[in-house]
């Protein structure tokens, strides 16, 4: 019985043994490489950011005064939406206060219209100016863009989670 299971091992650890015969040589040097000892190149520094020109400045302020009157109309709508909230505590779906609280929730965002309109011609005239100044058409002014796309979008953001809040305080259907 032992000679049988050594004849059928015996093929298997010849292949592997096999595996571990052969010349050495054959296998690329770990040493360290003559280009590996080369001085590296600095790399250059980057450009600094072109200022936006004074059209460019005068849209930007537009859309950020007009994301700013967003969010004014927004707190107000959303502190009524919020007393309709707190008035509906837990009534039953399609109640009076539930519906008051509804329609509440849904003017407050109605009234952020003017902050995601702001936000959404900023993303565009982001991606405008951008490609301007790839083609090489426009000198600058998408850090200036970015930032104020930063901004608004800072705004809209907390405005979605203050609506979101909102309506996990309502029992929904």
């Amino acid at each position: 019985m032992q000679i049988m299971i050594t004849r059928r091992f015996l093929p298997t650890i010849a292949l592997i043994l096999s595996g571990c015969a052969g010349a050495h040589e054959s296998y690329p040097s770990l040493a360290k490489r003559p280009v590996e000892s080369a001085p590296m190149a600095e790399a250059p520094a980057a450009p600094l950011p072109v200022p936006a020109d004074e059209k460019l400045k005068a849209q930007i302020s537009q859309l950020t005064s007009q994301a700013q009157s967003g969010g004014a109309n927004f707190d107000k709508a959303y502190a009524s939406a919020d007393r309709a909230v707190n008035s509906a505590g837990r009534a039953s779906v399609s109640s009076d206060a539930w519906v008051a609280a509804q329609v509440a929730i849904s003017a407050a965002e109605s009234a952020r219209n003017d902050s995601v309109s702001a936000l959404a011609s900023l993303d565009t005239l982001f991606i405008e100016r951008s490609n301007a100044v790839a083609d090489g058409s426009e000198k600058g002014g998408v850090a200036d863009i970015d930032a104020a796309r930063a901004s608004v979008l800072s705004m809209v953001d907390s405005q979605n989670d203050r609506i979101d809040a909102l309506k996990n305080r309502l029992p929904q259907p």
